[in-house]
């Protein structure tokens, strides 16, 4: 088990002996009663923090690439359904598949154990860090019958001094990802009950959750109810951010072009909004409504949002020219699509990479310019970047069909080849890390 490097040495022993205990799902002992050893919120925390990690995540989860991208959009879950289906042996879809129900009951338990154990056998007062990682546990565990119960009693015992703002905001972000938005809502709307009052961040956190499962008409009311007259939280440039670049991501989700239109006509509209209040649209807002104009062909509103946006000073950055590339690329206009990645470079604006030359390549593929898309596989390697796989059989394959397969030597072939093989064993490696972890983690 590898802990933080905020921890100090001495917290590292004690801190494993409690995870090993809590895997073996045997009681905290005497010995770690009788020690001398003061505990430290870090170290309680660290403890809290790890129980997720070895209790909640699925096998298949070891090596999971963290990110933004989702291949499939998140919908709110029913813990009613889930629980049906993990009795009658049904695979269940979602933020929760593939977990092991009985090890996630075994993380609560032994996570809600220790948070009072360590407090009645060593003293320990738990401070705000404390009691919001032990929510988070109960979130990520989607235990929300004790989570609201542990909240009302720290509430109570801490005088508004455990549970913060802060916290509450951090559990509806985890809930948000969990797929618990109807929850995460919920909590938001029990701050009063906490003695808390949303702020700006509370209210851009509870927005997105919102968005993410598609539930825009209560994200635009919450957003209205921001924008009422002496309101005293009032919306800033990341919230109508939010709401466009979610109009934006989510509006090809749908099979209904009307529906499409529309989420992009409110991307717009919002937009036009923004800048009548008086907000000052940043890269991001610029990015998102580009990358929704290009994806529903309305490229003559992506380049008006272009020419705005070297216009108030914001500079374009590679995310800005990906959208445009991808989108000639598409349509066939590879012409407009080199121009693009050419104008990058010139402008300094940002590096190209893999996602840049890739669509561009595809496209002369397809085109049957096989000696153009090997000049920019070249020009690609030789900036330092690694072809995906397919990208380069593509590639060798139209060479071969023009009989100019001679043209991509024997170096250049080796040393795309071992740019992908370097990929894959990384990834290997780093799948074997952890495995190897939490089988250590589990023999221990």
């Amino acid at each position: 088990m590898i802990l933080s490097k905020s921890l100090y040495s001495k917290y590292t022993r004690i801190v494993n002996q409690i995870l090993t205990a809590m895997l073996q799902n045997r009681p905290f002992d005497s010995h770690l009663t009788s020690s001398s050893l003061r505990w430290s919120a870090e170290a309680v925390s660290e403890v809290l923090r790890s129980v997720p990690r070895f209790f909640f995540q699925s096998p298949r989860s070891i090596g999971r690439q963290k990110g933004f991208r989702h291949r499939s959009p998140l919908k709110q879950r029913n813990l009613k359904q889930e629980s049906l289906k993990f009795s009658n042996n049904v695979l269940v879809l979602g933020p929760a598949a593939h977990r092991d129900p009985e090890k996630v009951q075994l993380g609560l338990d032994k996570a809600m154990d220790f948070f009072f154990w360590v407090e009645d056998s060593f003293g320990f007062a738990h401070n705000e860090a404390t009691c919001r990682e032990m929510a988070l546990v109960l979130a990520r565990g989607n235990s929300l019958g004790t989570l609201w119960n542990f909240l009302k009693e720290m509430s109570i015992r801490g005088s508004g001094q455990l549970v913060t703002i802060s916290s509450i905001t951090c559990l509806i972000k985890v809930l948000g990802e969990e797929g618990l938005v109807n929850e995460a809502l919920s909590c938001f709307y029990r701050m009063k009950q906490f003695h808390c009052k949303p702020d700006v961040y509370a209210y851009n956190t509870i927005i997105y959750a919102l968005c993410r499962v598609g539930n825009f008409k209560k994200a635009r009311f919450l957003l209205e109810q921001m924008e009422l007259p002496g309101f005293w939280c009032p919306p800033d440039t990341f919230t109508y951010t939010i709401l466009i670049s979610s109009y934006c991501r989510y509006s090809l989700e749908t099979g209904c072009k009307k529906a499409i239109r529309r989420r992009v006509w409110e991307a717009n509209h919002l937009f036009r909004i923004m800048l009548f209040k008086g907000f000052v649209p940043d890269v991001v807002t610029f990015n998102s409504l580009i990358n929704g104009c290009c994806k529903t062909y309305r490229i003559g509103r992506a380049l008006e949002l272009f020419e705005d946006m070297n216009k108030r000073g914001c500079t374009p950055n590679g995310v800005t020219y990906n959208s445009f590339i991808r989108y000639y690329s598409a349509v066939n206009e590879i012409d407009n699509a080199v121009d693009m990645l050419r104008r990058m470079q010139k402008m300094n604006h940002g590096i190209p990479s893999s996602s840049s030359y890739t669509p561009i390549i595809h496209a002369l593929c397809e085109a049957g310019k096989a000696l153009e898309a090997r000049d920019f596989l070249v020009e690609l390697v030789d900036a330092g970047s690694v072809p995906r796989e397919y990208t380069y059989k593509l590639v060798c394959d139209a060479l071969m069909s023009a009989g100019q397969a001679y043209l991509l030597d024997d170096g250049m072939h080796k040393r795309i080849k071992d740019g992908i093989e370097n990929r894959f064993k990384q990834l290997g490696k780093f799948k074997l890390m952890m495995t190897r972890r939490g089988c250590d983690s589990k023999e221990t």
